[in-house]
């Protein structure tokens, strides 16, 4: 054999070895990937957080919301069984490392931040932040206004609206809540002069006490992509549930849902008022 043959030879071995080495590698990675573990155990754990209209309980107890019907689907179709797991939001990235769910599916926005930490797929729902203050303390301002020494600005612990505070209102101070409903009731009350939240729940808020509430403009202060959150390390799963969200926004299940919850109040008799 000359040296032409036998280099010929030494670099199909090389490319045949290299291959398998590609080839083992790439199933030992699927392997490991956390839908194997779903697949395994019959049920996707999601992790998430109630707010309104994303996700909430309904009079007998029961989740409901976008979030929920978007899980419940995502299970379906991978023919097992979901198993929602309530976390508080400031906690649910540190969980969902911590392996006590697969995923969050909870109107998680992308941030770059967030995204050193955890995986996000292609974008699901697009929403945005709205502020909704108290007329007896805020009559009268504009947004710019609210940007002041001794304005009080609450929005929910660990979640994008209080983001927004430190950047859009630095001059304001924050009073920061473990949920929205608790950040909302500071309004209320009169203990704070306008709440931050993902849209369209500060409009609900302002139809329900229209005399002690109003918003200061129509517009969103923000808008958003909002995307499931998984694992570093896992490219499998971020391509199955990538896809999944692709498949479902073509065949409009997402933007059927969304409208549902975001433009309408037909679930709202399902809800107790507070």
């Amino acid at each position: 054999m000359n040296l032409k043959n036998t280099l010929t030879a030494l670099l199909a071995a090389a490319v045949i070895a290299f291959s398998g080495f590609a080839s083992a590698a790439s199933q030992e990675l699927a392997a490991s990937s956390v839908l194997e573990d779903i697949k395994k155990r019959g049920s996707l754990r999601v992790g998430m957080s109630t707010f309104v209209p994303w996700a909430m309980r309904d009079k007998q107890g029961d989740l409901i919301g976008f979030e929920i019907d978007v899980a419940k689907k995502v299970a379906e179709d991978m023919e097992v069984d979901v198993e929602f797991v309530p976390t508080a939001w400031s906690g649910i990235i540190p969980a969902l490392i911590a392996q006590k769910f697969d995923i969050i599916i909870g109107g998680m926005s992308i941030t770059p931040a967030r995204n050193l930490t955890v995986n996000f797929t292609t974008p699901y729902a697009h929403s945005g932040q709205q502020m909704v203050a108290n007329r007896e303390l805020a009559e009268g301002f504009s947004v710019e206004d609210f940007n002041a020494a001794g304005v009080i600005i609450s929005c929910r612990r660990g979640a994008t609206p209080c983001n927004i505070v430190q950047k859009m209102f630095p001059k304001a101070d924050s009073a920061r809540f473990d949920d929205d409903a608790q950040a909302f009731q500071e309004v209320v009350n009169g203990n704070a002069h306008a709440m931050i939240s993902s849209a369209p729940k500060p409009r609900f808020w302002m139809n329900q006490f229209p005399e002690k509430l109003f918003m200061p403009t129509d517009d969103n202060l923000t808008t958003g992509d909002e995307a499931f959150a998984l694992r570093k390390g896992d490219p499998d799963a971020l391509n199955f549930f990538s896809n999944w969200i692709v498949v479902n926004t073509s065949n409009g299940f997402l933007k059927e849902r969304h409208d549902f919850w975001f433009k309408t109040q037909n679930w709202a008799d399902q809800v107790e008022e507070k």
